[in-house]
């Protein structure tokens, strides 16, 4: 059932005298030649509930929860007119949950995701990196009001601010009254009469901005950043979500990334690997010295301490590992090939004894089995 006593804005108890200057004074506002066409239903509005209230027998049948204007007089079987279990629901549990009050129109807006594509170097050191993001901003013509400059919200007739309008029906456990959002304003409590031509009433707008964006030393592929209040604006200008910075980090053409430990190769030549060497190798922190000690085999690991990926949670870094690949020429001019066989039979190898050993794991194997933990 229609509440006419909301729609005249008076108690339950008013007087006869105080219902009909309330109708006086809708109708001066609400009369079609001077609302024009938008107060047309609610002029008419008024004047029903008007009809009914200011007749004391029509007023009775609807304090009973009968409308007298509804068809068939309004009476209805079992719950009364246009009432269920749902209302009864809605009346003794509060609605579901509804706010009683009106919903504010500047609510928090939603977090945003955008992915940021670093490489090696600002992943082990970390960086400082400028950002371009397309996200809801508060409009500049209406400051997130959502008016037109020079007006201003308006309160709503129909709940008079109040967000929500009552119902009155009947039911097997008596008249009870129900709580709903109000049709004409939402559950705002006000309408905007003159939306702002930037931002059609929503109180922001979409723009693309610059930001800066501190990034850690450790980050790896799937890192969030949060970035607090960057996000979108919420409705009405209400405040920022957050925005993440979702980190995709790139391969790096030498060096493999493992946790916060680097591995690379190190092909070198079969006379260096046997006789040991000094070698510089290109690192992310420079030019490193690596000692190669006589008789180095294919696949033996060099550590660097400490030059590997910065540890996002803690002090310090990983290490760089080096494998050794002992490179054996594939071709020999008659001097080497001489020089070669002088040393096999110096060493008593021009003629070796074939002599069977277990699978010896190669690099990669090396690589497998020190992650699966064998």
């Amino acid at each position: 059932m229609t509440d006419y006593y909301e729609i005249l804005g008076v108690e339950r108890d008013a007087t006869p005298e105080q219902i009909k200057k309330a109708y006086r004074r809708l109708a001066r506002e609400l009369h079609p030649d001077v609302a024009g066409a938008e107060g047309e239903e609610r002029f008419k509005d008024v004047a029903r509930a008007y009809e009914v209230l200011s007749n004391r027998e029509k007023r009775e049948q609807y304090d009973m929860g009968v409308d007298p204007t509804a068809p068939g007089g309004g009476a209805g079987g079992g719950f009364g007119q246009g009432f269920g279990f749902q209302d009864i629901f809605e009346t003794f549990f509060g609605g579901g949950g509804q706010p009683s009050g009106p919903v504010p129109r500047a609510r928090r807006g939603q977090d945003a995701l955008v992915r940021m594509d670093i490489d090696l170097t600002e992943a082990t050191f970390g960086a400082k990196r400028e950002l371009q993001v397309d996200t809801a901003v508060v409009c500049g013509t209406c400051s997130g009001k959502g008016c037109r400059p020079g007006t201003d919200l308006r309160t709503c007739v129909a709940c008079h601010g109040r967000g929500n309008v009552q119902r009155v029906a009947r039911s097997f456990l008596g008249q009870v009254m129900t709580t709903a959002p109000c049709d004409v304003c939402k559950g705002f409590g006000t309408i905007i009469p003159e939306p702002c031509a930037e931002c059609s009433g929503e109180g922001r707008v979409r723009s693309r901005r610059t930001l800066t964006v501190n990034v850690p030393a450790g980050v790896d592929t799937g890192t969030r950043i949060k970035l607090t209040s960057q996000g979108e604006v919420g409705p009405g200008g209400g405040p920022a979500g957050d925005l993440y910075v979702e980190i995709r980090e790139k391969p790096h053409e030498v060096f493999v990334r493992r946790g916060d430990d680097l591995h690379c190769t190190l092909p070198v030549p079969m006379t260096a690997a046997a006789l040991g060497t000094v070698l510089e190798l290109d690192t992310l922190d420079g030019a490193q010295e690596i000692d190669l000690r006589p008789g180095t085999q294919p696949g033996q690991v060099v550590t660097l301490k400490g030059l590997g990926v910065g540890h996002l949670h803690g002090n310090g870094r990983g290490d760089l590992n080096v494998y050794v690949e002992v490179q054996v020429p594939t071709s020999l001019d008659d001097e080497q090939a001489e020089a070669l066989r002088t040393l096999a039979r110096l060493r008593g190898e021009e003629r070796p004894e074939p002599r069977l050993a277990a699978a010896h794991p190669g690099v990669f194997s090396r690589l497998r089995d020190k992650f699966s933990g064998r």
